[in-house]
């Protein structure tokens, strides 16, 4: 189980969304997981992407642009 989002998990996260053409500053990841994962819009546009804990993040990064376009409403 995850208990601290590291510069390696941040980088994984980096690779889907710069894959996504998203732009770095316009995400907020909080350094604590949580259960579920998940991603929401902020209300100052950016998206925050908060990691799964009890999964493995290659198996979760597989639905992270899922989770992405959802939050965006596309």
């Amino acid at each position: 189980m995850l208990e601290v989002v590291t510069m390696k998990e941040i980088d994984a996260i980096f690779a889907v969304t710069d894959g996504l053409g998203i732009h770095r500053e316009q995400l907020v990841i909080p350094l604590g997981p949580a259960t579920p994962g998940r991603v929401r819009r902020l209300p100052s546009g950016k998206l925050e992407i908060t990691v799964e804990a009890a999964r493995p993040i290659d198996e979760w990064l597989t639905e992270l642009p899922r989770l992405i376009a959802a939050a965006r409403g596309t």
